[in-house]
This record gives structure tokens, sequence and C-alpha cells, in this order.
């Protein structure tokens, strides 16, 4: 519909869909002011972003079903509705499937899901930014090879972060192929730039995943 906007606030960024466009601002800048008061909003929020009372507002929670997509989690509102999105937009790609999304922002979600459309469950870790921060060196970012031994503070710290990263969602993803050697691989998240070389496994990248499952869900449960 013309007059509904998808919003995904994130905790660094914020990012809206609007007659098939798409936009993106740092969260500490997003206003909801600068949309029209007429407009059906449909929001994706995993901050403390604090919304007024308004009917035109829909903010969405993790439900138990969508369609033949079943939340794994026993309190189905827990999942982060960020992560519940992205698998609903993945699940309207390739029904039928087994699918695994990683999401790879200020933390990193893995999810799975079986062919049947059963949510297998997921896990969560921090993000390269978020690690990074935990101690305060400079991050030095010109190489292209993480098998290398730094000859300096910051290559070092700049190389051993992006290996953590790195071969943890590798790892995981060796250790999935074996269980779901058929399953597609969606991966989404601004961290993905900095990774996206150094991944072991075929894939597909979707940047706005979470706002196109926003609209699958406002589609068919609004």
């Amino acid at each position: 519909m013309d007059n509904r906007i998808y919003i995904d606030i994130g905790n660094t960024n914020t990012k809206w869909k609007l007659r098939n466009e798409y936009f993106e601002v740092s969260t500490d800048k997003f206003s909801l002011e600068n949309f029209p008061i007429n407009a059906e909003i449909w929001i994706s929020n995993v901050t403390p972003f604090f919304f007024s009372n308004n009917a035109n507002i829909q903010v969405v929670i993790s439900q138990h079903k969508y369609k033949s997509l079943t939340n794994s989690y026993k309190e189905s509102n827990i999942l982060g509705s960020d992560r519940w999105l992205a698998m609903i937009a993945a699940y309207e790609l390739c029904s039928g499937n087994n699918f695994v999304i990683i999401d790879i922002g200020t933390a990193v979600t893995i999810d799975v899901v079986n062919k049947s459309g059963h949510h297998e469950g997921g896990l969560i870790f921090p993000g390269l930014k978020k690690i990074r921060n935990t101690f305060e060196f400079s991050v030095q970012n010109e190489f292209h090879d993480l098998g290398m031994l730094a000859d300096s503070t910051e290559k070092a710290w700049t190389i051993g972060t992006l290996n953590l990263i790195v071969n943890a969602i590798n790892h995981k993803i060796r250790e999935l192929k074996a269980k779901f050697p058929d399953a597609l691989i969606f991966l989404t998240g601004g961290g993905y730039i900095e990774i996206q070389e150094f991944l072991e496994f075929d894939h597909s990248y979707h940047e706005h995943l979470v706002l196109d499952g926003l609209e699958f869900y406002a589609n068919n449960m609004g």
C-alpha cells in the first residue's frame, strides 16, 4: 500500500521502506516526526525507542506462527522482532527449503529453519564493532589476509577481532551444513561488507531482509 511505511529500528542504524525505496539514518538521528501523520507505519524495534500511543503505528512482536513458519521460543514474543521478520522474508523467498539466516550487525545472530518451516533455534554473539570497543585499541584496515601475523598493535587487534567473527561464522556454518547440507544461506546486516571476502560458503546477501519481512508480515497479518 502506498501509505504504508516499514521501519527497522536497530541499535546503530534505522532503515525504512516507502513506495519501494529504501532509506537509512543513524538511530540517534531518527525521528518519527519526519513521516506523514496519515501514514500507516509498521515497525520492528530492538531498542528502547519510545512510541507514543498512535493508532497508525503497528509495532511488530514475534508470534508463534506465520503461515507454516513456527517460532521455536517457548515465549514467542521474547525472540527479537528483527530475527523473526528476517525469517519471514527468507521463508517467503524459499518456502520448502532448509535455510539459515546470519544477520551481522551490532550483534551477530544465526537462525536455522528446516524445510517444514520449524525454527530450530539460533545463536547470538557480539558483532565486530562491539568486540573492538571492549579495548581502546585503534583499528587498521589496510590488509586482506586473515592468516597474517601483525607487526603492530593496531594490526594485531584488527586481524584478531576479525578472525573471531569470521571463524565463528565459518565454523558454525560447517556444523550446520553437516546436518542440513542443502540449506540456503541468507546474509544481511551492515557488518557483512567487512567480512564478505572471508566467508567460506555459498550464500546470498539481502541488504534489507528485515524490512522485506516486515512488508510480508504487514500484507499477510495486518
